[in-house]
């Protein structure tokens, strides 16, 4: 063989090498591939109100409600608990707030979520994804517990409300909703959805987990004028109540209410369809970026291989039971909207009865991605939900508010248990609004006993919030400072007494 067709069949055996290397990284960089992406949007105080929910009549959320109909719409699914930092934390972090003694939204997850809990972006991080994220994912923006590749940041100048518009007032009392002069493109949650289009449209050579974290119908409802002009405030229906609500409730159940708070004020101001008005029309704005995200979600590479899932937070009222805002324990303060679409797994149009709540989607998203569940996590998987939105299911929803406060909520009931012992029971087929509290009638005391054996086992004393923190180290100052003062005093009788 010559020299020269020795350096040529070298040259082959290189080439044939390096391919084969190069199709080998291919192959890998595709076996990687196969795993799903997973789009996750999350939706701050968002409840019912939503057209595919049917909490309120007039609502107008046409994009959100073709997302549902992509997939899997879970009709009955309740937060784990009814206030943002709880909520999420539960949901994030699979560990109830009885477990985990986030009970509030001033307590600092950090210094007490123990350090060997994953979080489920840092889960999926460690599992080979690429996590990035915008918006509101935990307790606001920059709130960034667990790990990412990269976590987007809105410029200062769109990071709060805009204020109110020309003639405007701010609400009423802490309820605040205004028309505003600015655009689509002046709102925070924009920003947040434009990052989420960029993600899409690069190349990721490993799954992605993305996360959209939208504010709006959060407070304050202050939105751009189109979206209020599409609810005339004369034609606006009230939410369903009854005067006499809460005379049959114990006294921790009215506390929650607080009928003298925001509902006096709201009823002293004659404006209460401005304020079903303002969150009416922050609901069409979020639905609005919904549209706007999707839209550009199905001109990318990953919709074909995409899970998709979507929730609020909690719920809130507006008047019902004469309570305004989250953090009690009935149906409007704990329902909010579910969705999953997980390609391969879900049909189109599907509707779920069961009651569910958000603890499962931890392990939901880890079961459909091929992930190992963590021990820690206390929900449980509705993938069989997902595949068949009629299959037996035999677990009710559970959600807590404070220490040793609890709601279970199953397809036929509603119970609630307060610390102090107080109860409400509601039959949610043939009273869906929970006006009769049922608690006290004796032919229902096996139907309280076998919803109780759903409430935790564990609940964790209420850790010191920061408010807390600050007061005893703000004790101890003064304490330190009493403490040198006394010694200084001291030292200075001494030195008189021997200049005496």
């Amino acid at each position: 063989m010559s020299s020269k067709t020795r350096r040529a069949c070298a040259l082959l055996i290189c080439t044939l090498v390096v391919s084969e290397f190069s199709w080998l990284e291919r192959g890998s960089a595709s076996e990687a591939n196969k795993k799903p992406n997973v789009l996750f949007i999350a939706v701050d105080d968002l409840n019912d109100w939503i057209g595919c929910l049917g909490g309120h009549p007039q609502a107008r959320t046409p994009n959100i409600d073709a997302l549902a109909a992509r997939g899997v719409n879970f009709v009955h699914a309740y937060c784990a608990s009814p206030v943002c930092n709880p909520s999420r934390t539960a949901l994030m972090t699979g560990l109830r707030s009885s477990t985990s003694g986030v009970y509030n939204n001033d307590i600092d997850r950090r210094t007490t979520v123990c350090n060997d809990v994953v979080p489920l972006n840092t889960h999926f991080h460690r599992n080979g994804y690429g996590v990035f994220a915008a918006g509101k994912l935990y307790h606001g923006d920059g709130d960034q517990f667990g790990e990412y590749d990269e976590y987007f940041m809105t410029p200062k100048e769109f990071s709060g409300d805009l204020k109110p518009g020309n003639g405007e007032s701010g609400g009423v009392g802490g309820i605040r909703f205004a028309r505003v002069d600015g655009d689509d493109k002046d709102m925070h949650d924009y920003h947040t959805v434009d990052y989420c289009v960029e993600q899409l449209q690069k190349r990721h050579e490993k799954p992605f987990f993305l996360v959209c974290g939208l504010h709006k119908p959060h407070m304050g409802w202050n939105v751009p004028r189109k979206y209020y002009d599409m609810f005339p405030l004369e034609s606006i229906q009230l939410p369903k109540t009854l005067d006499s609500d809460l005379e049959d409730l114990p006294q921790a159940g009215v506390k929650m209410a607080r009928p003298e708070g925001d509902h006096a004020q709201i009823l002293k101001s004659g404006r209460w369809k401005d304020a079903v008005q303002g969150y009416l029309a922050a609901g069409a704005f979020c639905d609005a970026m919904i549209g706007r995200l999707m839209g550009e979600f199905d001109k990318s590479a990953y919709r074909d291989n995409t899970i998709i899932v979507f929730w609020g937070d909690h719920g809130w009222h507006l008047g019902e039971k004469q309570h305004w805002r989250k953090f009690a324990l009935w149906e409007e303060a704990t329902r909010a909207p579910l969705f999953f679409v997980a390609p391969g797994v879900t049909k189109p149009n599907q509707v779920c009865e069961r009651t569910v709540d958000f603890m499962s989607i931890y392990p939901t998203l880890c079961e459909l991605c091929g992930l190992d569940i963590p021990k820690h996590v206390e929900g449980v998987s509705v993938k069989s939900l997902l595949e068949d939105p009629r299959a037996d299911w035999d677990r009710p929803a559970l959600t807590t508010h404070g220490y040793q406060n609890h709601a279970v909520r199953s397809e036929k009931w509603r119970y609630i248990r307060y610390a102090d012992g107080g109860e409400e029971l509601y039959d949610e087929v043939n009273d869906p609004l929970e006006w009769k509290n049922l608690a006290s009638d004796p032919k229902l005391a096996e139907v309280k006993s076998k919803l109780a054996r759903w409430l935790p086992a564990t609940n964790v004393p209420t850790p010191k919030s920061k408010k807390d923190a600050a007061g005893d180290k703000g004790a101890k100052a003064d304490k330190k400072k009493r403490g040198a003062e006394k010694k200084a005093a001291k030292q200075r009788t001494a030195a008189d007494t021997k200049a005496e």
